[in-house]
């Protein structure tokens, strides 16, 4: 890629960014206890994919007579 090209797409990406930090920056700001129970809930999703996807192995040994 061209010199000129790469630095006129890194200053266009540039401003985009700075325009969309300007309204996030603006825009009104959840209320604290939305904000916990979505990070509860995201804290929970990836728990959930953590967890492996096999089958769930007994708690106890089996009896021996």
């Amino acid at each position: 890629m061209n010199a000129e090209t790469h630095l006129q797409l890194h200053a266009t990406r540039s401003t985009e960014l700075h325009h969309q930090a300007d309204e996030s920056r603006l825009a009104p700001r959840a209320p604290r206890k939305d904000l916990r129970t979505q990070l509860g809930w995201t804290m929970v999703e990836l728990g959930l994919r953590l967890i492996p996807n096999r089958p769930t192995l007994s708690a106890h040994s089996p009896r021996t007579a």
